[in-house]
């Protein structure tokens, strides 16, 4: 399968509703590999999460995925997918899947995940595959098999509407956009180019595939150029001001693609739904914030941040405790604003 043209990714784009949701994992679990095993998977969490989400009108979700699952019991993944999907599309929520992950811990495994470290934020993420994979191709075979064994299963499923296939490539074992901790960088460049190729030799996709622009850094150049060139739908992520974020737009548009914004949302950073959602709207490019509900992966704390530093005065990420009350009641008419609205009614 090419690349899609330029009128076939605008013809999508014209079809699709306007995007607003969030990245989301299930407040029960601290990973993907605790969203998704059997013994952890939790339906009714998810459902019960995703009502919430629904309730502010959103109508999407960006969810990771592990290959360690699917090397584990892929007939089991897929049911578990399976499950996910119907009840988010019961809520009415489309979901764009995410394969591959440069972000945080570099070492896991299946099994009882650790318990969350006090006060700091995503302390049990874990990456995928992990840079022990990423930096030796001579164990992509099954990275290979994964790929296209499930985007087989999911190619004309409409429940998924897009996928995300590498999750910022080139990141490190910090996982955030301040602290520079062994940081990939085009050690990723390899594996990203062999998952869009592996991807594209899948027949039949009715989704886009993508891969964020998420650092704008120049060592970050030749991965930049790739992903770019080889996106359907150009993504990115921004977790900066308003001003910023309408310069990075523009500075976007160059490729000519529709734009998604697949990350963003960092109040302490000046990231917020009332600054951030009106130029994303005005723009028709989806929205999709991170973090849902406040849970293990305690992401209500900003990066870096320590127990000695106690509660926070703005919370970063998330946006409803576990009990469906939101963590700032005025972020509701911010998002109603442009969730109840159909933008192409806009000019």
């Amino acid at each position: 399968m090419k690349r899609w043209t330029v009128e076939q990714i605008g013809q999508w784009h014209e079809a699709q509703p306007f995007r607003v949701g969030a990245n989301f994992i299930p407040s029960t679990a601290i990973n993907q590999l605790e969203m998704w095993q059997e013994e952890s998977f939790d339906p009714e969490t998810i459902d019960r999460e995703l009502g919430y989400a629904e309730a502010l009108g959103m109508n999407a979700m960006r969810v990771y995925l592990h290959d360690l699952l699917w090397e584990q019991d892929s007939a089991g993944f897929c049911a578990r997918i399976d499950q996910y999907l119907e009840i988010a599309d019961k809520r009415g929520i489309g979901t764009m899947l995410v394969i591959f992950d440069d972000c945080w811990n570099q070492k896991f495994s299946l099994g009882t995940q650790p318990d969350p470290q006090p006060f700091t934020h995503n302390s049990g993420w874990v990456q995928s595959p992990g840079v022990a994979v990423v930096n030796d191709s001579s164990q992509w075979e099954r990275l290979e098999r994964y790929v296209k064994e499930l985007i087989s299963r999911y190619k004309d499923d409409s429940r998924v509407f897009a996928w995300d296939l590498y999750n910022e490539p080139g990141n490190g074992m910090a996982g955030d956009d301040t602290t520079k901790k062994e940081m990939q960088i085009d050690r990723s460049l390899p594996l990203l180019q062999s998952t869009f190729e592996w991807a594209r030799s899948v027949e039949g996709v009715t989704q886009p595939l993508t891969s964020a622009i998420w650092n704008f850094d120049e060592s970050f150049g030749r991965i930049n150029e790739f992903a770019a060139s080889q996106s359907d739908l150009i993504s990115f992520h921004c977790y900066l001001p308003p001003q910023q974020l309408a310069e990075r737009i523009a500075s976007l548009t160059v490729h000519g693609r529709p734009l998604f914004c697949s990350e963003y949302m960092a109040r302490g950073q000046g990231s917020t739904f009332a600054y951030s959602l009106p130029i994303l709207k005005r723009y028709n490019i989806g929205a999709i914030n991170w973090g849902l509900v406040s849970g293990k992966t305690q992401t209500i704390y900003p990066w870096k941040w320590t127990k000695e530093k106690g509660e926070p005065d703005i919370l970063f990420h998330d946006v409803f405790h576990p009990d469906g009350t939101l963590l700032y009641p005025i972020e509701e008419a911010a998002i109603k604003e442009v969730t109840r609205i159909d933008l192409r009614s806009f000019s």
